[in-house]
């Protein structure tokens, strides 16, 4: 990706070259939020759901085969009973982006394999920056496990004017009211988890 030109700050300040504004976040409590697992897919409670993992910045997207670290924006992974049959490996499947994420979850479903977990980015646990990029305002990628929440607890931002690894993005928030607020300055529609559709996730990946 370029050298960033300025970043800006989710209150509107934008710095110089080489400086970086984060947004600053109350972080206190946020390792006591709960995960939740995908709606409509357990029948286990979520104290059995397996916890996220941290992403290997070099592991290679399961849905579109990008590298995760080389691109900005929410990743995302799915945990599996038998992970062999999803990823041939006995690891949770690894995303460079939200609309992956969901995109290989539906095709999974469709195969009769149903996620015990499924966790996207919580933007409302983490200090993201929103970097200009050739014009393209990009939200910042946070691989860490403790940047991860289930997507059931998530209020999603879709197709706002800040793009991802693979362009309009999904970008979930655990606290509604800071989706809200992104919403009022970046644009796009809110979303809960169980409206999301096949239909909504392929028009965003054009």
């Amino acid at each position: 990706m370029d050298e960033q030109t300025h970043t800006e700050s989710r209150d509107g300040i934008v710095a110089g070259a080489g400086e970086t504004l984060t947004r600053r976040t109350a972080l206190v409590g946020a390792a006591g939020i709960g995960v939740a697992a995908l709606a409509g897919c357990l029948g286990e409670d979520d104290e059995d759901a397996p916890d996220p993992i941290t992403i290997d910045g070099d592991q290679a997207c399961d849905q579109c085969t990008m590298q995760i670290g080389q691109h900005p924006g929410p990743v995302g992974q799915t945990h599996y009973d038998d992970p062999d049959d999803v990823v041939g490996e006995d690891r949770p499947a690894q995303f460079c982006s939200s609309t992956c994420t969901y995109s290989h979850t539906f095709e999974q479903e469709n195969a009769g394999h149903d996620p015990t977990a499924t966790y996207l980015t919580d933007y409302s646990i983490v200090d993201y920056d929103i970097e200009l990029d050739d014009d393209i305002e990009e939200i910042s990628s946070h691989l860490e496990a403790d940047a991860f929440a289930g997507v059931e607890g998530l209020t999603l931002v879709v197709d706002s004017d800040v793009q991802g690894a693979m362009g309009p993005s999904m970008i979930g928030f655990g606290d509604a009211d800071e989706a809200e607020e992104f919403q009022t300055e970046y644009g796009g529609d809110l979303y809960e988890h169980e409206d999301v559709t096949p239909e909504l996730v392929m028009s965003l990946m054009g």
